[in-house]
Parts: C-alpha cells; sequence; structure tokens
C-alpha cells in the first residue's frame, strides 16, 4: 500500500477531472500525479531514498501538495513543519528528523539555518528564487513525470506531524501508511464523500486535520478541493459561490466568526455539510448554526496520533453537544487513574486503540511508551460516555492549551520566557476566550530591582516562537502559588483569572 496510490487511481479513472483549485489555476488528476512524479525522480536524482526524511516548510501551496506526494511515492517520509515556526524550532525539528531536504519558500528559507543542521543536505525553494541552492521547479524541469509509488508495509513510516511536548519539546507523530490510508476511507463514508463534491481547504496542509482529514479524504474519492493560503473570511465567502463548494470544514473559531458576520449577500446554498474539529464546538455555537442555517455542524474528535479523526458526529443519529461514536475499526472508553474502564456518565481519560494510533513519537520510545499502553493511546483528555455509547469532552488532564485548534504546552512557552534576564518565575496557562477557545496568560515574577514591560515581554518572545504560542495576558506578580513540593500550582492560576473574568463580565 501507499498513500498517493489515490492520485495515481485518480489519474487513471478521471485523468481530466480537476483535482486542485488555487487562486486562477488549476489542476487536472493526471497534471497533479505527473507532477508529483516529477518531484519524486526529482528527490531520487539527489539520492533521497526509501525512509529518508523530507521536511515541508510551505505554506498552502499546491507545491506542498505535489511535493508531499512525490515524497510519499518513493517511499520516503514526508516531515511536515508548521510555517509559523521561527529558527530555533524549525532547526530543532529538522535535527530531530535528521531531515536530509527541506522544501520551503524564498521568504520563510531564513529561518532555516544550514550551518547548524549537518544532516541537511538541500533546501529547495518552492516559490521565490533560489539564493543558495536550487528551486523546486528547476529540480522537476528535467525530471519525468513517470514514477509509480512503491509498495509500502502498512507499518512502514508516511509521514512525520510534530506536535509539542509536554517537556517543551516538539515530538514527531509518526504515521504509518495503513494509519492513513484507514483515516481518510472512514473520513470518505463518515462524511458522506463522493466524486463530485468540492472541498474547500483554507486550513494549514501542515496540520494533521488539513492534510488527511481534508485533502487525502478528498483525493481518495477522486473530488475537487479549492486550496487557500489561509483563512480570509470575504475570500472564503466569495470563494464558496464562486466554485460552489458543497462541504464545508472548519474550526469552532470559523463558525464562531460566520455567525457573527453579516452573512445575507453571499450565496451558500451549494454547501450541504459543515464540520468542525481540532477543539471542543461550543454547545451554543452549534444550536446557534442549526437555528440560523438550518444545517447541524458535523463534529469530529482525534489527535496527531489518531492521523487525526477517531469519533465521529455523526454519520446514523447526531447528538447535540457529543463527539459522536468510534469511527469503524476503532475502540474508545473512558479509564479511571488505574486504567480500568469505567461506568457510563462517569469522568475519566479518554484512551483510543485502532488502526489509526501512531506508530509513536520519532525516536521517542520512553514518551511512546508513556501515551501507549497495551495498545490503547491514553488522549489526556477527560470526558464521559453515555448509555447510548456517544461521547463528550469534560476537561483535560493535561495542560495544554488549545488556541483555534493549535497545540501550545505551557513548559515550551516558559523555557524561552526564562530567558530573558529580568524574569524570575513564570507560570504559563490558558484561559477561556470566546473567539479562539483559549488564550495564552503568563504570570511573571520579575528579579529584583527589575523592571519591563509586557510589550517588552511579548516583543522578546515573538522572535523566537510561532505567533500564537505568545502570552495575549501577561500578569506581573509577586508570587506564584505552589504545592508543598515546590511544584506552580497552575489550576488556581486558571481558577483565579476565569473568576476575574466572570467578576468583570457580571
Amino acid at each position: 500500500m501507499n498513500i498517493a496510490h489515490h492520485i495515481e487511481r485518480g489519474h487513471l479513472w478521471f485523468p481530466d477531472k480537476i483535482a486542485l483549485i488555487f487562486e486562477d489555476k488549476s489542476f487536472t488528476y493526471k497534471e497533479i500525479n505527473e507532477l508529483a512524479g516529477r518531484v519524486a525522480n526529482g528527490l531520487q536524482g539527489l539520492g533521497i531514498k526509501r525512509g529518508d526524511r523530507v521536511a515541508l516548510f510551505l505554506p498552502n501551496i499546491p507545491e506542498f501538495i505535489i511535493s508531499y506526494l512525490g515524497i510519499l511515492k518513493i517511499g520516503a517520509v514526508a516531515v511536515s513543519v508548521n510555517v509559523m515556526l521561527k529558527s530555533a524550532e524549525v532547526s530543532y525539528i529538522l535535527h530531530d528528523c535528521a531531515a536530509k531536504v527541506i522544501i520551503t519558500t524564498e521568504s520563510q528559507s531564513n529561518q532555516v539555518l544550514k550551518a547548524d543542521l549537518p544532516e541537511l543536505q538541500h533546501i529547495l525553494i518552492a516559490e521565490g528564487s533560489a539564493k543558495d541552492g536550487i528551486t523546486l521547479a528547476q529540480l522537476m524541469e528535467s525530471a519525468s513525470p513517470k514514477a509509480m509509488a512503491v509498495a509500502m508495509d502498512r507499518h512502514a513510516p508516511a509521514t512525520i506531524v510534530y506536535t509539542s511536548g509536554t517537556t517543551g519539546f516538539p515530538k514527531g507523530a509518526t504515521l504509518s501508511h495503513g494509519n492513513v490510508i484507514s483515516n481518510m476511507y472512514s473520513q470518505n463514508r463518515c462524511c458522506g464523500m463522493g466524486p463530485d463534491d468540492r472541498l474547500l481547504l483554507y486550513l494549514p496542509i501542515f496540520h494533521c486535520f488539513g492534510q488527511n482529514a481534508i485533502l487525502n479524504a478528498a483525493f481518495n474519492i477522486c473530488a475537487t478541493v479549492i486550496l487557500q493560503r489561509r483563512f480570509d473570511l470575504e475570500v472564503v465567502l466569495n470563494t464558496i459561490a464562486a466554485h460552489k463548494v458543497t462541504m464545508f470544514f472548519g474550526v469552532p473559531t470559523v463558525f464562531i466568526k460566520l455567525l457573527n458576520t453579516d452573512t445575507s449577500g453571499y450565496n451558500f446554498e451549494s454547501v450541504r455539510y459543515y464540520f468542525s474539529a481540532a477543539a471542543p464546538l461550543p454547545l451554543e455555537i452549534a444550536q446557534s448554526w442549526q437555528e440560523k442555517y438550518g444545517f447541524f455542524i458535523h463534529e469530529g474528535y482525534g489527535l496527531t496520533e489518531t492521523s487525526p479523526c477517531a469519533c465521529y458526529n455523526h454519520d446514523l443519529k447526531y447528538q447535540l453537544g457529543s463527539i459522536g461514536t468510534p469511527i469503524e475499526n476503532v475502540e474508545m472508553k473512558i479509564v479511571d487513574s488505574d486504567g480500568h474502564q469505567v461506568q457510563p456518565g462517569e469522568l475519566g481519560e479518554i484512551v483510543i486503540r485502532g488502526p489509526n494510533v501512531m506508530l509513536g513519537y520519532w525516536n521517542r520510545p520512553f514518551e511512546t511508551a508513556e501515551v501507549i499502553k497495551n495498545g490503547w493511546f491514553h488522549t489526556g483528555d477527560i470526558g464521559r460516555m453515555d448509555e447510548q455509547g456517544f461521547f463528550y469532552i469534560v476537561d483535560r488532564l493535561k495542560d495544554m492549551i488549545n488556541v483555534s485548534g493549535f497545540k501550545v504546552y505551557p513548559t515550551e512557552v516558559e523555557n524561552v520566557i526564562y530567558q530573558h534576564s529580568s524574569v524570575a518565575e513564570v507560570a504559563i496557562y490558558g484561559v477561556p476566550d470566546a473567539f479562539k477557545g483559549e488564550i495564552v496568560q503568563a504570570n511573571i515574577v520579575l528579579k529584583p530591582g527589575h523592571r519591563i514591560t509586557e510589550e517588552q515581554i511579548i516583543d522578546f518572545c515573538s522572535v523566537r516562537m510561532a505567533t500564537y504560542k505568545l502570552p495575549r495576558v501577561i500578569n506581573f506578580v509577586d508570587s506564584l502559588p505552589k504545592n508543598p513540593t515546590g511544584k506552580i500550582m497552575k489550576r488556581l492560576l486558571r481558577q483565579q483569572s476565569i473568576a476575574q473574568l466572570s467578576a468583570v463580565n457580571a
């Protein structure tokens, strides 16, 4: 098996059908497959072989897609790198996975410090000019368009998608060909996708949601993808009408923004299906959407480590406020702290088992063993299951902060702030936000005699980490609450911030 078999099937069955639309360009299934073939042969010409890692540090442009498919065709491993990361973060990931090639843009290449990466052999520029080396177009120019996807074992690594770790360092969730293929077929069935569907894709392709639940699922059913660089409300609304989009995928913040926008002048009639994932969908948003537009927002639940989909609401019976029931061939249950399954209605940790569960974290056997136990992936999410088998998200065991679907771990931000010479102690935690789901908040204790402003802290952080990780609220305090062992009590800080927010809004 090979994930890239789907684009080859599309080429064989629907060669002249439009597979991808981007700005003023369109690509047929035949064209996408042949472009991917050129990338595959070009990479082999550079010495890239089965199992080698090739990093994609690209925005939502067609070059991401054809590069991704070309990498998979030769059995190499595609490593997705968040385009919002800065040089230190990029270097860490490239070193961790020992990438031999990175494909990026001229503007983003400034974040790739080749001198610090002895394993990195080539930087290919997919957009803009190449100051050093060659462009992706030059690599492809003399390469043959013919490249059949090699047969891979279902457990062979296909992609690595990095997710922030509780230690402050990103971990590479390694997904196999079998993981992704099982997930895209489930997505096709659950969402009722067909060859005539037209899917809007503005969510980042470096994220597992955009990459697997939309892009790969669409190609697997030979549908058409309308790709956009990013979410722009007016562009999205105009595109839906212009291209007669039939399936709309988003995160809760997108649906919140749409609900708060006057859309009376736009035509939504072509859209038959709405889907939300990456963060919990507030119940009031789901209800308001149904009342305003007459459609359910179907909800998916999963994690990067589950490829991503594990649960879906719902192909048979929609249950408002629920994340639904497990997709086919996937099992889910709620367990207590000892790993024992609890009764319906009782709270516990959600654990998942099935063909969607990752191989593990790249080169991290200890961290892998911490989350995959006896074949069950421990999500860190607190939930419950009702008597009918529907699951509900309640809270998190982890300190992870979910900002518009992007995961931010406090230690990662704290490690940066601690680099500032004026900072004595810092605690990072998440607080609820009506639009983003959560925002990052910081409580900082300064060293005696030091003075610094909120703006200076943000400026310090902004050159060292992705924008979505930046603290949006900074409190300068005299001390941080700690338990008897000296651990900062972040849950108490969160509760205090929520109480203060409630008092202000009362």
